[in-house]
């Protein structure tokens, strides 16, 4: 995926897919000057033909496997 160039504000969990409503976990700034936004599924899905149309990927996805700092030792 093509890395940030620009610093972009994190996704929150107010940011949906633009395919099926889940949180979104990756933002694609379009070379048209649009963007979409993607759960992880539907980011992987349609991958490919996503870097073909992107100026900018900005992929969160590591969150969905990352222990929050406030986990206790038995959560990690």
């Amino acid at each position: 995926m093509t890395t940030v160039l620009t610093p972009a504000s994190p996704l929150t969990a107010a940011d949906r897919c633009d395919r099926c409503g889940a949180q979104a976990y990756l933002r694609v700034v379009l070379l048209s000057g649009g963007e979409l936004l993607f759960c992880a599924h539907h980011g992987r899905k349609f991958e490919p033909e996503l870097k073909k149309i992107a100026a900018e990927i900005q992929d969160e996805t590591e969150r969905l496997t990352s222990v929050p700092a406030s986990a206790g030792e038995e959560e990690r």
